[in-house]
């Protein structure tokens, strides 16, 4: 059986980004529900560590000005200080850094963590109907899950024609796909530590 070209490599730069990361994205999943986040408060404070952990290493992306041209409404998209809160809603310790964290990438490489961070928005609209059965809301414990200004499908559909229209070269084109490869396995690293970390039960 053979696959038209077509099939095999979508025309937009969201929708093979999309098919790139299938699997990082797949694994990432069962890890979330192998720690059961919504189980207990105590289950997804870790899981609200993780995404801090996460959202603090980018937020140098979403200032960067270089960036910010490319996506003017970048910083207020950035959900670190959202997370934070949640945080100490949850009466959790803000965790200290994690080594590893990104450094420095290029643009397309930024861009490629940025469609990542900003395509999981899409999910937080589940995620938030289960934060709310743990007596968590966007305004305490579930802010970082919370609606964006704007919509999240028009936020997202903003994002992605952006990216979809850059003129990109083949080195570039390789750094985007690398960086939104390396967001999902970074977030898994983090996801693990904050596991790991969390306190013993009695």
């Amino acid at each position: 059986m053979t696959v038209s070209p077509t099939a095999e490599r979508p025309s937009l730069r969201s929708q093979r980004l999309n098919q790139i990361t299938n699997e990082p994205h797949t694994q990432l999943d069962a890890l979330v529900k192998a720690h059961a986040p919504f189980e207990t408060q105590a289950n997804f404070a870790r899981f609200v560590v993780a995404q801090y952990l996460f959202q603090s290493e980018l937020v140098t992306l979403y200032n960067d000005p270089e960036l910010i041209k490319i996506i003017p409404d970048l910083a207020e998209r950035c959900r670190a200080q959202a997370a934070k809160l949640d945080l100490g809603d949850l009466d959790t310790d803000i965790p200290a850094p994690v080594a590893g964290a990104l450094k420095h990438p290029s643009t397309a490489e930024a861009l490629g963590w940025l469609f990542v961070s900003e395509g999981s928005k899409l999910g937080a609209a589940f995620l938030i109907k289960r934060a709310v059965g743990l007596g968590l809301s966007e305004t305490f414990g579930a802010r970082h899950l919370g609606e964006p200004v704007g919509g999240r499908a028009e936020g997202w559909k903003r994002f992605t024609r952006t990216l979809d229209g850059l003129a990109f070269s083949a080195e570039e084109e390789a750094a985007v796909e690398k960086g939104a490869i390396d967001a999902f396995v970074r977030f898994t690293v983090l996801l693990e530590q904050a596991y790991a970390s969390a306190p013993e039960l009695a």
